[in-house]
């Protein structure tokens, strides 16, 4: 007799839920429906992609959604789960033909930025009177994947007076740069006439969260969003061994602290398995007309999530927000986020060379 009891207790819980989810939803498909209808019109004086002005709409709205709090609950699920959902279809697009084609000079030079970076963030940290951790946070950020490596690196840091304000700072520094980047950095690739393999491997070797990456690489087209989502994923599933390492090295330097707790990547995990099926199912003719429906459709909902997911990010980015923090620990980012912007472009030029 407990179980159905139980299980109406539950239903209003998940209905809730998406109650409170609704309103900030709605107000990124909103932004997402007028960037669709208005690039087309726009095209006629500036091309601009959808996907770009979705994220303009969103950035102009932020004084007037931050006075209204019902919109945030709405906007974190498109921006952390849509968003992860839609970067998973990617995969569909995908082949493992492409990714082999990127060759291990560009893993070695993705990794080697890494881990250049997450030193260069030690250094900028010491050189602005920081804190080690502070460093840790600002490298894994920038290093992997914006605010998710910060989350998680935070999980093999001891709780330091001021942890949880050092958190925040480094989340909303990196998102901020990120997006700067996503406009700024395809105009750079063409300034030194980068191909699209090699803008692809530019945008994703360099831009901090998925989010923009996916926003920089497709705005420029197709085959380099494709590229820039394979480069920024494997940066990804690097996730975890970069937080070990970052809590090897405190551990190394006498820091106690407790068991990381990180984050699997299962969109990227569902991104490669995609990628798998789609190689597959090309390599067998006769599934061609059964599978172009549904690849199609599954390309559909993939381009629909990111457009809202994109909406919802520039509806959570304050420009006023951005300029109020301490000129020091922006300096770190900013540092961290130069190292890895030259490491990556001066690598792929050298790579170009020979």
């Amino acid at each position: 007799m407990t179980a159905p009891a139980e299980h109406k207790a539950a239903a209003p819980n998940f209905a809730a839920i998406w109650s409170e989810r609704a309103p900030g939803i709605a107000l990124s498909a909103a932004v997402a429906l007028a960037a669709y209808f208005v690039a087309p019109q726009l095209a006629r004086l500036l091309p601009i992609p959808a996907i770009v002005i979705a994220l303009i709409i969103g950035v102009a709205l932020n004084p007037w959604v931050t006075a209204r709090p019902i919109f945030v609950p709405g906007m974190v699920f498109c921006v952390k789960t849509l968003l992860r959902g839609a970067v998973a279809l990617l995969g569909i697009r995908v082949s493992v033909a492409e990714i082999v084609a990127l060759g291990p000079l560009t893993a070695a030079l993705v990794v080697f930025a890494m881990v250049v970076t997450l030193a260069a963030a030690f250094g900028f940290a010491r050189l602005n009177r920081q804190s080690l951790f502070y460093g840790a946070l600002a490298g894994a950020g920038t290093a992997v994947c914006g605010a998710s490596a910060t989350l998680a690196t935070a999980t093999v840091l001891p709780n330091y007076p001021g942890k949880e304000a050092d958190i925040a700072f480094v989340v909303v520094t990196t998102n901020s740069l990120a997006t700067l980047a996503m406009v700024v950095y395809p105009p750079l690739c063409a300034l030194f006439g980068f191909d699209p393999q090699t803008t692809g491997v530019m945008l994703g070797g360099s831009i901090h969260d998925v989010a923009q990456v996916v926003g920089a690489g497709y705005a420029v087209s197709a085959a380099v969003g494709n590229i820039a989502v394979i480069v920024k994923l494997f940066r990804v599933l690097l996730l975890l061994p970069t937080v070990l390492g970052i809590g090897w090295l405190l551990t190394r330097s006498g820091v106690q602290h407790g068991a990381a707790r990180v984050p699997v990547p299962v969109f990227a995990l569902v991104f490669i398995a995609l990628c798998l099926v789609n190689s597959a199912i090309t390599l067998s003719p006769a599934a061609a007309p059964l599978y172009e429906p549904v690849k199609a459709a599954l390309i559909a909902a993939s381009n629909w999530g990111l457009l809202l997911a994109i909406g919802a990010l520039g509806l959570g980015t304050s420009l006023s927000a951005i300029a109020a923090l301490g000129w020091r620990a922006i300096a770190t980012v900013v540092g961290a986020t130069l190292t890895i912007l030259i490491v990556v472009t001066g690598g792929l030029l050298l790579i170009r060379l020979f």
